[in-house]
């Protein structure tokens, strides 16, 4: 079963090492953003293989409770950039 949501949507996404990196646009069906210091991609991993998929991923949660967009742990932003951050992947739409 696919259940369908409107979720901001990964519009750009700069770690080329992720798995479900494929032409700079992330393809994973939903990722979260980590809390913490820095708004990392909690979903960013690195493998040998990227993702074959083609659909766009969307914000599916947010722990940064002090980002401007953070609306009850959900991203109400339009879209989403992810990119590198020194030696983080971090959303870097978030603003506080």
């Amino acid at each position: 079963m696919i259940i369908a949501t409107d979720m901001p949507e990964v519009s750009k996404c700069a770690a080329t090492q992720c798995a479900y990196n494929a032409n700079d646009a992330c393809h994973a069906r939903a990722i979260t953003i980590g809390e913490g210091a820095d708004p990392d991609c909690d979903t960013f991993f690195t493998n040998s293989r990227h993702t074959r998929s083609s659909r766009t991923a969307g914000v599916g949660a947010c722990k940064m409770e002090d980002c401007k967009f953070n609306d009850d742990f959900e991203c109400s932003a339009d879209r989403i950039e992810v990119g590198r951050n020194g030696n983080s992947t971090n959303c870097l739409s978030y603003t506080h």
